[in-house]
């Protein structure tokens, strides 16, 4: 496998109007995805970040210090080109939320479980008008019709780029309810983070932490906190949902 790395040949990035949007140069030279498709992001913040993304980078350039960067080539590569079926796929995961398949047991998980996610829950049925049934154990809950129709629903208001920042809040946490919390402000991203890992956090209190596992978590942490700082990016200043 080849070791090429493309190397920084610019001095300066900045952020340039266009039309749709905003790009950025690279000492005027615009930027273009992977698929050769210019850069153009709808907002300021985006734009900006990506600039500093780019700015950032020293000899070797390094996408995986990029997070905004690679969002958007996301958005404009891949999901603009199918966004029905990527909008349909995330919809699923509210067919099989995390939230709704609880722990048989030791009694204590069950109730971190129950004081957790069962507010969040409540949300959704107020604030969605989404109610989701939970059971206990892996055994499938059936859940209505039409509070998977209202969930799928939430998609019709995004953009290409809020489905792929959406994306990786519903892959990473297994929560398409967690993701649309931060969508709305209920829950900061540090919120919903620890929401999703209560399993795991319970599991690392009775047996004591794995250096590979908290590894990746960290690294999954990090994706789950980027993609919520590009929903920001995205929104329109506002208050936090009550």
């Amino acid at each position: 496998m080849s070791n090429w790395k493309p190397k920084r040949f610019w001095k300066e990035a900045t952020v340039v109007e266009a039309d749709g949007g905003y790009t950025v140069q690279l000492d005027g030279r615009a930027v273009k995805t992977p698929a050769k498709a210019p850069l153009i992001v709808p907002t300021r913040a985006m734009a900006e970040a990506i600039a500093a993304e780019w700015q950032a980078q020293e000899k070797d350039v390094d996408p995986r210090t990029m997070p905004v960067t690679r969002s958007a080539n996301a958005a404009i590569d891949k999901v603009t080109v199918q966004k029905a079926e990527v909008c349909q796929m995330l919809a699923d995961y509210g067919g099989h939320d995390l939230l709704c398949y609880r722990a048989l047991g030791p009694q204590e998980l069950v109730e971190r479980q129950v004081a957790g996610w069962d507010p969040v829950l409540d949300w959704a049925t107020a604030r969605l008008e989404a109610p989701l049934a939970s059971g206990q154990g892996v055994m499938h809950v059936e859940q209505p019709d039409e509070s998977l129709a209202n969930l799928a629903a939430q998609f019709d208001r995004l953009d290409s780029f809020g489905v792929a920042a959406l994306h990786d809040l519903v892959t990473i946490s297994g929560s398409l309810v967690l993701a649309l919390a931060v969508r709305h402000r209920h829950l900061s991203a540090e919120e919903a983070w620890a929401l999703s890992r209560i399993d795991e956090e319970f599991q690392i209190e009775q047996w004591g932490p794995d250096e590979e596992a908290e590894a990746a978590a960290a690294t999954k942490r990090q994706a789950f906190l980027d993609a919520a700082g590009i929903l920001e990016m995205l929104m329109n200043p506002a208050s936090r949902d009550i």
